[in-house]
């Protein structure tokens, strides 16, 4: 193995991260800087330029912008308070009522809208006033909509899931889809019961127990936002349409929700269709970026060199699988999960294929690890997305998100460890 390109690589992106540079711009100048360790100036500036733009010639890739609008349409649509009324008749009146409530409206929230971000600062903006006025502390708030508002990432429609079947090659989306609803509805029972524990221990109050009328009328509410599920995922497993087939089907159902409620006008509508554009340029070109490194990684050898080392160490499923965690939990303190998910998953899929794991499965445990990598400094958008709408700070906000990651933690081993927690309902559809 020649160590120069991997020292070039490593050592030039941690340096231009340290320095303040954008991540996207940190991985394209070390993607350049370690081509041009093995060739002449030229070819190298070709061959990154060239992969930045092919790597973004993909049909499957235009699912992510539509789903990012939906998104912006669904945060504006009024959405986030029908389903909020619906989780409050849920477990409003369990221990840790506001938090629960805030878990499950996540939970429901990222299941149509797809984005972490979007969440984290629907369900803070909404709910944070409310846990403060009824006592709760405004870190604790803090703490459960940041780690809730991931789960969105893994129940799907999930733009990452999207972003993970190009890298691997091919997983299908539909599977992968599949494979999301269990363990990111593990994930929030296991937030849910960390919460409400903290809630107990610290006497918040507890609310008022609906009648079946009110969950009846809240769940009558939420219903034409909940069948967008349907409609979407329906779709795609059934194989009516594709995922970005789906994706545009979202836009529009969405587009014509809002405006039945009144929340999306055309006066508003344009700075929704610009929010939109904007996450999308960003998204886009971390993905042309981590494409042209993804690329220098393979003509450089180093995922097969990973690989060997990997297996080196032990032909043991468990310990592979413990190594790997650790390095992506690792991965994802420093790097955005967009581009981790690009750059590693040509690395870690080889070795796990090789000890027989299927790499729907494997796609489920990156996404899941790299969650967690979303809720912790210096990177974490989802951090600074909850602690901004919370007006409060990181350190601050650090001990109560301790137990909520424990429990995070905990889903992720379970997920690795035990496939048919991810498989099943894929194997249902014979996917």
């Amino acid at each position: 193995m020649d160590y120069i390109p991997v020292l070039v690589l490593v050592i030039s992106f941690l340096c231009l991260l340290a320095i303040g540079t954008p991540v996207a711009w940190s991985i394209t100048i070390s993607a350049l800087l370690t081509m041009l360790v093995s060739i002449p100036a030229l070819p190298a500036f070709t061959t990154v330029s060239q992969r930045i733009g092919t790597g973004l010639d993909s049909f499957a890739l235009l699912a992510i912008p539509f789903f990012i609008l939906s998104g912006e349409l669904m945060n504006k649509g009024g959405i986030a308070h029908r389903l909020i009324a619906f989780a409050k008749t849920l477990v409003g009146s369990l221990p840790g009522g506001l938090a629960l409530i805030n878990v499950i409206s996540a939970m429901l929230m990222g299941a149509i809208a797809g984005s972490a971000m979007a969440s984290a600062s629907a369900m803070g903006s909404i709910l944070g006033p409310e846990m403060e006025k009824e006592g709760y502390s405004k870190e604790f708030g803090a703490a459960v909509n940041i780690t809730s508002a991931t789960t969105g990432l893994i129940i799907p429609p999930s733009n990452v899931l999207i972003v993970y079947s190009l890298a691997s090659g091919g997983a299908s989306i539909a599977a992968l889809f599949l494979a999301g609803y269990i363990p990111g509805i593990l994930t929030g029972l296991f937030l849910m019961i960390v919460a409400s524990f903290w809630a107990k221990k610290k006497k918040y109050k507890v609310g008022k127990r609906s009648s079946l009328k009110e969950v009846f009328k809240t769940f009558i509410d939420a219903l034409p936002s909940l069948f967008l599920l349907v409609l979407v995922i329906g779709g795609i497993v059934t194989g009516i349409f594709t995922a970005t087939e789906a994706s545009a089907i979202a836009v529009l159902y969405t587009l014509v929700l809002g405006m039945i409620y009144k929340e999306i006008t055309l006066t508003n509508l344009p700075k929704v269709l610009l929010d939109s554009a904007s996450t999308t340029a960003i998204v886009m070109l971390l993905i042309g970026a981590s494409m042209s490194m993804s690329w220098v990684l393979s003509f450089e050898n180093i995922p097969q060199d990973i690989s060997s080392g990997l297996l080196s160490i032990s032909d043991n499923k468990i310990v592979i699988l413990l190594i790997i965690n650790l390095l992506l939990l690792f991965v994802g303190i420093f790097m955005d999960m967009t581009p981790a998910v690009l750059i590693f998953t040509p690395i870690f899929l080889p070795v796990v294929t090789k000890l027989g794991l299927d790499p729907v499965h494997f796609g489920i445990i990156m996404i899941l690890n790299l969650c967690i990598g979303l809720c912790t400094p210096p990177v974490g958008s989802v951090l600074f997305v909850g602690v901004g709408v919370a007006k409060t700070t990181i350190e601050r906000v650090i001990k109560p998100l301790l137990p909520l990651f424990l429990a995070m933690i905990l889903a992720l081993f379970l997920v690795t460890y035990f496939s048919q927690l991810s498989l099943w309902l894929p194997s249902l559809f014979d996917l």
